[in-house]
């Protein structure tokens, strides 16, 4: 018997050994088949979460951020214990017990799941588990990844300390509105940092990993207080806080940015302008954008911010001008439903939801309520409504006549109900009394069709300093300063002259101006001066001041188109010029960019300057990755240097085209303002020089000019190329834009005399004949022009240039005159034979014609 019991004994305890073994093999079968090709958490050792990049001013303040996911990563020593706290209470409150996984939640949410048969199932994932979830697997619920999840949790808590695991957890998990990590949420959600976070605000933040969406502050408001307060009781019984505060916390009410309590961050920022834009475009493209929008970059912009307001407003003062002066009203850019107009508060929230343009300084969001004949009556955004002086009176419509999607033009407006409608959402602005600002009237505004660019660089350090790209950026985000590619026109000359000047050609080297003939694929081509005359042999000087084509198509005809594509690669106009003669009129299409750093080179005396929206870029470590100014200052390692001596920095720039060269052209562009085609509307107290620019047809008008410090330039054209009229012209319309820009500029930078090279010397010369004149010669037609030393101008007449073709001999040579309409015998004028013997009209005297801004003829 003793022997059968023991033998019984025996045989289920050897069961039960072979059982466990069994046993112990499964689960090391399934350890072994789950854990052998786990993902390593080495990773999260150097985690580098997505995170916000950001755009900082001048002065340090942020004035953009671009992300794909909004996070702001915070160290796990920067992390409250009250957030944390929080969180632990709401998420997982044996945290700091377990060892990755909790073996009592799973046992409970297991039992739970039994009782219930399959519909009660609730999570029972650590922390840690969840930091595994996010980071090394996918979110399928299923019994595997759950295995794999608790088998990386017991890993990595042998690996990182319980202050590292909430650091990852923290920065990580989602919390709604597009914020990631509990920093990003607390700026979105209160607009405030994690030290100013209340309990309550803390709470309401651990309460949203659950399910965001869930427990929105607004739309479920009760969900969302019931929830908070639970997490406050959890945080209570597991000792975090008081009774009292837990109290005074559930009782307080939940004050967000969503439901209107709190003003949101990006109140304190500007909005996003076609600058900040184009630093994201040329990061995205440099580092790929999905690197810059996660890689948490700290971009020190170039951006003067005044500046930049003054460009704006210089640039949309053009464009509105030439808007309104069309006189064509082309409808409202959006319309409400007349339901929606039924209460102030409806009308309000349709306006706040419509999609137009909100960043033009000035102008109002408006909706017509009312109209008939006389008045318009309209709801104004953002202003308490008044009927009484909300009104838009019939004597400021009869500027326009509605235009319809045909292009058929309506009858001049008389009354407000000829353009408009009851619904229609437009733009207004106060016409104000000068003496004490009051409000006269409300005037009816549109966003101009045709558009433009303008654009600011430091000549020395290539610092870009304004871009604007249109009239706003949030009605086009298309930046016309950098991607819009445009036909220059005259604006390009000065590359044909710079490679004349630095292939042995003076200032003082004459080139006819006379009828030209050349036979193309497309047919004969006949290039023609803007005022459709010519004007005889002229120096150099007269073809950049009066923009003269057929004196600069003769010059690139006998310097040789190879040699100015070369030039103009050089200085970055474009990257591979074709060498076809028209292209020696700008007909070759490039962007503003390139045209203003290419006259920055001129101004700061030939040396390569590449223009930069970004002054240092910083990773989400602090270490600079890019700094823009390379230039050598030895004298900066010193502590200190002796009284009265300043570092000295040392250019290590490219030179582009000599010194002399670049004074040459400077000067001869300073004609084009003083006396040349942009005397009339550019007028500065420093010396300034540009030049200006009109296609075929006025298609697309330039002015890029520059002072001594600054270089600016800009564009305005149809984004479908057509023709603006015959009164538009580079000069005349961004003249002004040039002028008052430089106006403010010169102001905050000052400007001087340009730089004299030392290799150089002056002479006087006539600029009507070109001829050297006696030393200390003086008067109207007296110029000092700066030669090279050693290549002193000689005396008496000057070799013509004429391109290979030939002039006429009846072409009467160097007469004083403007050949304009004041000068009759200019006017009565005399015909000549040209080379192909044909008959032209040529003046009697061949001086600086009618006032031009060149072109594409």
């Amino acid at each position: 018997m003793i022997r059968f019991i023991i033998g019984f004994v025996g045989a289920i305890f050897s069961a039960a050994t072979l059982g466990v073994i069994a046993i112990a093999m499964a689960v090391g079968g399934v350890l072994y088949i789950y854990s052998h090709d786990l993902p390593g958490h080495d990773a999260l050792a150097n985690y580098a979460p997505p995170t916000i990049s950001r755009i900082y001013s001048r002065e340090g303040m942020i004035v953009d951020e671009f992300a794909a996911e909004r996070r702001l990563f915070v160290p796990a020593e920067e992390i409250p214990d009250l957030v944390a706290h929080a969180f632990v209470s709401a998420e997982d409150r044996n945290f700091y017990q377990h060892g990755g996984y909790d073996p009592r939640a799973i046992a409970a949410a297991f039992v739970e799941a039994v009782r219930s048969r399959g519909r009660d199932v609730r999570g029972a994932s650590t922390i840690t588990q969840q930091v595994m979830k996010n980071f090394l697997l996918d979110g399928s619920r299923t019994i595997e990844r759950k295995v794999r999840e608790i088998i990386l949790a017991a890993r990595i808590e042998t690996a990182l300390s319980k202050e590292r695991i909430l650091e990852l957890y923290l920065n990580e998990i989602f919390l709604g509105q597009n914020s990631y990590g509990v920093a990003a949420a607390a700026q979105t959600y209160f607009n405030t940092n994690l030290e100013s976070l209340s309990l309550e605000q803390a709470a309401y933040l651990a309460a949203l990993p659950q399910a965001p969406s869930n427990f929105h502050p607004v739309r479920d408001y009760d969900r969302a207080i019931s929830r908070r307060n639970y997490v406050l009781r959890e945080m209570y019984e597991n000792g975090y806080i008081a009774r009292a505060e837990m109290e005074r916390a559930q009782a307080t009410a939940l004050e967000t940015v969503q439901g209107g309590h709190i003003e949101p961050f990006r109140t304190a920022m500007p909005p996003r302008n076609y600058f900040t834009d184009e630093i994201r475009r040329q990061l995205s493209a440099q580092y790929g954008e999905s690197e810059f929008l996660s890689g948490g970059y700290a971009v020190r912009a170039t951006m003067d911010e005044s500046l930049q307001r003054v460009a704006e407003i210089a640039l949309r003062r053009a464009l509105e001008r030439y808007d309104r002066d069309r006189g064509l009203w082309r409808g409202a850019p959006a319309r409400l439903a007349r339901e929606r107009l039924a209460d102030e508060a409806q009308w309000r929230q349709a306006l706040a939801e419509t999609t137009v343009a909100r960043d033009i300084e000035g102008w109002s969001v408006a909706v017509v309520l009312e109209v008939d004949g006389q008045r318009a009556r309209i709801g104004i955004e953002g202003l308490a409504y008044d009927p009484e002086t909300h009104l838009i009176p019939a004597e400021d419509v009869t500027w326009a006549r509605p235009v319809d999607a045909e292009g058929n033009r309506g009858a001049q407006a008389r009354g407000p109900d000829d353009l408009l409608a009851v619904g229609d959402v437009v733009h207004v602005r106060a016409m104000t009394r000068d003496s004490d600002g009051s409000v006269l009237r409300w005037s009816l505004r549109q966003v101009p069709e045709v558009q433009g660019g303008f654009m600011a660089m430091d000549v020395n350090s290539g610092r870009v300093l304004a871009m604007q790209g249109g009239f706003s950026y949030q009605h086009s985000s298309f930046n016309r300063a950098t991607q819009a590619t445009r036909q220059p026109g005259s604006s390009f000359k000065t590359l044909v002259y710079a490679a004349a000047l630095d292939s042995g050609y003076s200032p003082n080297t004459i080139v006819i101006d006379a009828p030209i003939e050349l036979e193309t694929p497309e047919g004969i081509w006949r290039p023609q001066n803007a005022s459709e005359r010519f004007y005889g042999p002229s120096p150099l000087r007269t073809g950049i001041e009066m923009s003269r084509n057929l004196m600069t198509v003769r010059l690139a005809q006998d310097v040789g188109m190879e040699t100015i594509a070369r030039y103009a690669e050089r200085f970055g106009v474009y990257d591979d010029m074709q060498p076809f003669l028209a292209n020696a009129l700008g007909s070759q299409e490039t962007t503003l960019f390139r045209m203003v750093a290419a006259y920055a080179m001129f101004a700061n005396g030939g040396e390569r300057v590449d223009p930069t929206l970004v002054d240092r870029i910083q990773d989400r470590w602090g270490n600079t990755v890019y700094r823009h100014d390379q230039r050598l200052c030895p004298d900066c390692e010193f502590a200190s240097l002796g009284a009265g001596l300043a570092p000295a920095i040392m250019s290590n720039r490219q030179r582009v085209i000599d010194p002399v060269t670049a004074y040459q052209l400077t000067s001869m562009m300073q004609g084009v303002v003083d006396r040349g085609t942009a005397a009339s509307t550019v007028n500065l107290p420093v010396p300034a020089a540009g030049k200006t620019g009109t296609t075929n047809d006025a298609r697309d008008v330039w002015f890029v000019g520059f002072t001594s410090s600054i270089a600016a330039g800009c564009y305005i054209g149809f984004d479908q190329p057509s023709p603006m009229g015959r009164g538009a012209s580079g000069g005349g319309m961004c003249g002004p834009v040039f002028n008052e820009f430089m106006l403010a500029a010169i102001e905050e930078y000052g400007g001087g005399p340009f730089a004299v090279p030392e290799a150089g010397v002056f002479f006087p010369i006539d600029r009507f004949t070109g001829q050297r004149l006696a030393d200390g010669a003086s008067g109207a037609n007296v110029v000092y022009e700066l030669f090279r030393a050693g290549e002193e101008p000689y005396f008496g007449a000057q070799a013509i240039i004429d391109g290979g073709w030939a002039m006429g001999a009846d072409l009467p040579l160097y007469a004083a005159g403007d050949g304009g309409a004041g000068d009759a015998a200019a006017d009565q004028g005399q015909t000549v034979t040209t080379s192909t013997g044909d008959a032209a009209r040529v003046p009697t005297q061949t001086g600086f014609g009618t006032l031009s801004s060149g072109g594409l003829y």
